[in-house]
């Protein structure tokens, strides 16, 4: 599944193309993704408009239109999305296409169909409710070792589950809440409310710098994720210990392993060694 880095970098690339267009059409190729499509409300919100700003909330895009209205979208497992020139034709799993003026189409391509599109008529006025259960965005000032401290305190659940809740903070996914801990020296499976303060600042400080470096070279792909531009993400190759069950840790070298295990159904990657 996309997590923030890739859904930063698909925000990206559409804010540098879409931006002025003008939503001419909607086609909707199948009837539900995720959830059910709605072809009035789709169109009603969006023929006509002009697109003003692509944003990003969690790992949903947000497409502002110059009436107040706009999308909600999330990728799901495998979706993509690209703006083509006029006359290029429509790829399998196109599952949703908005032609614009100029002749270019914008076009949402979802193979397992986990992903959604949303339409509201106003969709800054629907935000807070949207997003009411949200945490912190990652790299923003309001997500501290101290947030995350409090956040964890008591906690019975392991460290890694409660990075990867939405409701903590957003936007942290299976690879890059594995690569943060690694980097902090914390044991995945370790009790959240266990984890000290100085480690939490520790940990806070290594999400942002993971996330970071991440979104600057284009994400990373494991399997299916590709920017609009067809390129694959480039953090492939710094993984520390994501996929790379086996080998050996890049700080402790040789005679220390990574290893995996699943951690609340999810595959983790740590070194025993020199994550406590």
């Amino acid at each position: 599944m996309p997590e923030l880095p890739e859904v930063e970098t698909v925000r990206r690339a559409l804010a540098r193309h879409l931006p002025g267009a003008t939503v001419t059409a909607v086609e909707l190729r199948v009837d539900r993704l995720r959830k059910p499509l709605s072809r009035e409300q789709l169109e009603g919100v969006c023929v006509g408009r002009g697109i003003r700003t692509v944003r990003r909330r969690a790992k949903y895009l947000l497409v502002d239109l110059d009436d107040g209205g706009g999308l909600r979208l999330h990728l799901g497992m495998t979706g993509s999305m690209r703006v083509d020139a006029e006359g290029v034709p429509a790829l399998p799993h196109d599952r949703i296409c908005w032609p614009l003026a100029d002749g270019r189409v914008w076009r949402f391509n979802d193979p397992r169909r986990f992903g959604s599109a949303e339409a509201y008529v106003d969709l800054q006025a629907a935000e807070p409710d949207l997003f009411a259960a949200f945490g912190p965005e990652p790299l923003e000032d309001t997500f501290t070792g101290a947030y995350l401290r409090g956040a964890s305190h008591g906690r019975r659940a392991s460290i890694k589950s409660l990075i990867m809740d939405q409701r903590i903070v957003v936007g942290v996914g299976n690879i890059y809440a594995s690569e943060s801990l690694h980097r902090a020296g914390i044991l995945p499976s370790r009790q959240g409310g266990r984890v000290s303060a100085v480690r939490c600042q520790r940990l806070a400080e290594e999400i942002k710098e993971v996330l970071a470096e991440a979104i600057e070279l284009g994400g990373t792909t494991i399997s299916d994720f590709r920017a609009p531009d067809g390129s694959e993400g480039r953090f492939t190759v710094h993984l520390g210990v994501y996929g790379r069950d086996g080998q050996d840790c890049p700080r402790c070298g040789p005679g220390h392993a990574v290893r995996r295990r699943v951690l609340a159904g999810r595959g983790t990657f740590y070194c025993p060694n020199c994550q406590r």
